[in-house]
């Protein structure tokens, strides 16, 4: 595996936005040598970035033959674009690599847990504004991503709004900045266009209501955009793996019932792409 990192600077972004990517080695002995890329979008509510939720869910793609991608993105006191304007960044730095790590830049699929599934679906819905595309000078096509993996994803800022998240993506009290929070409520803002996604949740999480995904999934519905949606009945927020590695120091982050998900989300991206189910 080649692994390397990325400075991360866009408009806004702080000291630590960074770009590490994980790229499963080429071989004459391969018969795939160029293969997708997941880029990961860890959580933490807009207010650090979830460890558990980078390089351990990276390694596990990579294990299923894909490449994979973490970005650390800037986080409070940044605000909205500027984490919008990191991944496009990242997106480039991707691309202008894709010949050198054999990625495949049509099947690039975008993945974020909790405040990252907000990030994961913000980028999916509006990478092709022409504020990000001139921002690194690619098309809304070249940025646009295959798909979406979103984990406990926040998405609305209504009802079932974790308002943290909102408040620290957009820099104020909750409530305050109303049309900013309505163009953030992501289940308002699907398109045709929107990319496919599969999509997990738990049914008790206590953090982040499960009502965000169903929310979300019924958006894309309404749209016709493809969705495969789970809600486990049981567990709480955060789990990454849900499996012994990702659990907190305090024992906290197993759930039998939800380890299942790594594995229905192989056999969607091996039904949707084409890649890995095989492997």
């Amino acid at each position: 595996m080649i692994i390397e990192s990325f400075k991360i600077k866009a408009e806004g972004s702080g000291d630590n936005a960074t770009l590490r990517t994980y790229i499963v080695d080429s071989s004459e002995y391969f018969e795939h040598s160029r293969r997708p890329m997941v880029f990961i979008c860890p959580g933490g509510g807009y207010e650090f970035v979830s460890h558990k939720e980078g390089e351990p869910l990276a390694l596990q793609f990579t294990a299923m033959g894909y490449h994979a991608a973490v970005l650390t993105y800037s986080v409070k006191p940044a605000v909205y674009p500027t984490q919008l304007m990191e991944i496009a960044q990242a997106w480039k730095i991707i691309r202008e690599n894709a010949d050198r790590w054999n990625v495949l830049t049509d099947k690039i699929i975008i993945m974020g847990g909790s405040a990252g599934g907000h990030l994961a679906a913000s980028y999916g819905i509006f990478s092709g504004e022409d504020f990000i595309c001139r921002s690194v000078g690619l098309t809304a096509q070249e940025l646009r991503p295959a798909g979406m993996i979103l984990c406990y994803p926040v998405i609305s800022s209504g009802v079932y709004a974790h308002r943290g998240s909102f408040e620290a993506l957009l820099g104020v009290p909750y409530g305050e900045n109303k049309e900013m929070l309505e163009k953030m409520s992501l289940e308002k803002q699907v398109t045709e266009n929107t990319p496919p996604a599969f999509i997990w949740h738990t049914f008790t999480d206590n953090v982040v209501p499960s009502e965000n995904s169903m929310l979300f999934a019924m958006a894309l519905k309404e749209k016709g955009v493809n969705c495969e949606l789970h809600i486990f009945p049981d567990g709480g927020h955060g789990l990454a793996l849900a499996n012994e590695f990702t659990q907190d120091k305090g024992g906290y982050g197993i759930q039998r019932e939800c380890v299942v998900w790594i594995e229905l989300v192989k056999t969607w991206l091996g039904n949707k792409f084409g890649f890995g189910e095989s492997l």
